[in-house]
């Protein structure tokens, strides 16, 4: 639906919109997967609706799964394959509960007279994405850029006596007297 797809093994279309995209921590994972033509870039995109877009533990960025809040989002779209696929999941936890695949519509960013396509996202999982857009006081920003990651801290950095879910749980609680 207005994407072509250049490898025919890459089907998938995921639009990324933290720490996968170019210059982020997590980008790695997807320069590997182009590597081995598991992943093609697409562009910039950005969200048809606006979506909440929130930093959590760590300033690990979350997309709430709550349509018309927030701002419109702009991040980067991939095609992977589906072993690509495997791949993202498991690094965002998919599994675990951290986060959910599911569908969000786009148009190409700056070109919103296009029409929009059809992707997947990972959003914060419906577990906690209401507490999370509380915690940041229902303020969400358009973009993860250098500003929201300063004090990111990378998986293998944070204390590992806790799962991230432990994290996040502590993250959204209210602060004790």
């Amino acid at each position: 639906m207005g994407v072509e797809l250049e490898n025919s093994n890459c089907t998938n279309l995921v639009f990324t919109y933290g720490t996968l995209k170019r210059g982020f921590a997590n980008h790695v994972l997807l320069q590997d997967l182009m590597r081995t033509g598991d992943a093609v870039f697409k562009g910039t995109y950005r969200t048809l609706q606006k979506y909440p877009l929130v930093c959590g533990p760590y300033r690990v960025p979350f997309l709430l799964n709550m349509a018309g809040s927030g701002l419109r989002v702009t991040g980067e779209l991939y095609a992977v394959s589906a072993r690509g696929l495997d791949r993202l999941d498991e690094l965002e936890g998919t599994s675990c509960g951290h986060y959910e695949r599911r569908p969000i519509h786009l148009t190409p960013a700056g070109e919103e007279e296009l029409l929009p396509c059809a992707a997947q996202a990972y959003y914060a999982h419906k577990s906690y994405e209401e507490e999370m857009w509380k915690r940041n006081g229902r303020k969400g920003f358009g973009v993860y850029s250098e500003k929201e990651a300063k004090g990111y801290v990378k998986r293998k950095d944070r204390p590992q006596n806790l799962s991230f879910l432990d994290h996040i749980r502590i993250f959204i609680s209210p602060p004790s007297d």
